[in-house]
């Protein structure tokens, strides 16, 4: 049985600021018909016989994964969570003693969740090419073939040929400088390490065992205490953090006598920097790629992003980066986007919530937008989901003025239970026991304003809540 495996716990800081911590360029729509996320689910999905996916995923981004499978209309999905980033190697083995508790003789194809590819019967192709070398214990990776000198990929060597375009892998080869890249590209015989794999799972346990005994036997004992939480499969954070961190390049495929690799020419990009999109979008007569709002004179070669309808214009520039939201903007060279994760390196070091958080936050239940902030005041609109239901919870340093906008209201406040029509409003006092829920079927949208000594999300305790954070 083919078990896609969509690995699903990267960060994306070079696509500061429209990726961010909890909400990561996997969940964004970049290019393409839905997010990245849900485009890989896709791919993965129209193969022949492929069985419901897997899903690693990070512990903060479950109810992203939840909801967009739901919405990519993806019932069966297995979703484990990972309560620490370990890297690609125990992620995998994660996902391959799930997929052997369906199926012993399981054949993983293992995708990063925000990958574009753009060519998808290419990749259709390589895998019907790669799955009789799986079958037979070869751990399979595919190539991407190369059509530029680029310094931001690993390479692999192709060594002798297995048959049916498949080769036996001579060697990776690290991120290379310009020069060396040119070689590779004048070769021929290189390809992009796309950290795309097909192995059988047994394999993969088995390879990593050998080469990698203390990490197998951490992700065995962690996935052995695993418990379901809701729709996912939780596993424990002590036993999670006793986990070395390695990626399956170094722990495996780097050391394994049996590495093969398919070159396929894909339509691929791992999307790694605003300049990678920028060369897979769609530019026009000046080379520019715009997205939203945005005026252009004399400019050349840009990418410019702009955020609902927010005005963006340009004047006599080439060359450049230019991405805003509604709390940052961006503007950088474009041969110095990988350097964007320098940025949020320093917004984290510094203690701001923009590497982390957008002003628009998404949360189960629905969503909030930090309108306006001041000293001991702040104000949001808040939009609550048909049926969905905030937690039971008090707060220890503020109150809360609650307005109703739009839609219909049921606020339990200690004692009372009471609903809230269009213009009608109440106040929670500090220390009150609380709740809102929306019990129409449209959205119920309400301003918020706080007030007190602290106003930090971390000023909730919850008493109850139906998504298992209390």
């Amino acid at each position: 049985m083919l078990t896609p495996l969509v690995l699903s716990g990267g960060s994306g800081t070079r696509l500061w600021p429209v990726s961010r911590r909890n909400l990561p360029k996997q969940f964004l729509a970049l290019s393409g018909h839905g997010t990245l996320f849900q485009q890989t689910v896709a791919r993965a999905r129209r193969l022949p016989d492929a069985a419901a996916p897997i899903v690693v995923a990070s512990e903060d981004h479950r109810f992203l994964a939840a909801e967009q499978l739901q919405e990519a209309g993806v019932a069966d999905a297995a979703i484990v969570l990972e309560p620490l980033a370990r890297n690609t190697a125990p992620a995998i083995a994660l996902g391959a003693l799930k997929a052997l508790e369906r199926d012993p003789d399981a054949l993983l194809l293992v995708l990063p969740a925000d990958h574009l590819v753009t060519r998808p019967e290419a990749f259709d192709a390589a895998v019907a090419q790669a799955l009789p070398a799986a079958r037979d214990g070869w751990l399979v990776t595919f190539g991407i073939r190369p059509d530029r000198a680029e310094t931001g990929f690993g390479y692999i060597r192709r060594g002798e040929g297995l048959g049916d375009g498949v080769f036996r892998v001579e060697r990776f080869v690290e991120k290379p400088d310009l020069a060396t890249a040119e070689g590779y590209l004048a070769d021929g015989g290189y390809d992009w390490n796309s950290g795309m794999f097909l192995f059988r799972a047994a394999r993969y346990l088995e390879e990593l065992g050998q080469h990698a005994p203390a990490m197998l036997a951490a992700v065995r004992e962690a996935y052995a205490g695993a418990t379901r939480d809701l729709d996912f499969i939780r596993i424990g954070k002590e036993a999670f953090a006793r986990v070395p961190e390695d990626s399956i390049d170094y722990a495996v495929m780097e050391k394994t006598r049996r590495a093969a690799v398919v070159p396929v020419d894909c339509g691929w990009s791992d999307i790694g920097s605003w300049s990678a999109l920028w060369l897979t979008g769609r530019r026009d007569a000046d080379g520019n790629l715009r997205e939203g709002d945005t005026l252009v004179i004399d400019t050349h070669n840009s990418l410019l992003r702009s955020h609902d309808r927010h005005l963006v214009a340009t004047v006599g520039v080439d060359d450049l980066i230019v991405v805003t939201t509604p709390d940052a903007t961006l503007v950088a060279r474009r041969d110095a986007a990988q350097d964007v994760k320098k940025v949020v390196d320093r917004l984290k070091a510094s203690g701001r919530s923009e590497h982390s958080l957008h002003r628009v936050v998404h949360r189960p239940w629905g969503s909030y937008d930090s309108l306006e902030a001041g000293e001991r005041f702040q104000v949001k609109r808040i939009v609550v989901k048909p049926g969905a239901s905030l937690s039971l919870q008090k707060h220890h340093h503020r109150a809360e003025h609650w307005i109703v906008v739009s839609g219909t209201a049921e606020v339990t406040r200690d004692d009372e239970v009471f609903l809230l029509g269009e213009n009608q409003s109440t106040y929670i006092p500090l220390g009150s026991v609380h709740r809102l829920r929306n019990p129409g079927k449209v959205p119920l949208e309400l301003i918020e304003v706080q007030s007190g000594g602290y106003l930090g999300e971390d000023d909730i305790v919850r008493l109850d809540d139906v998504y298992g954070r209390a």
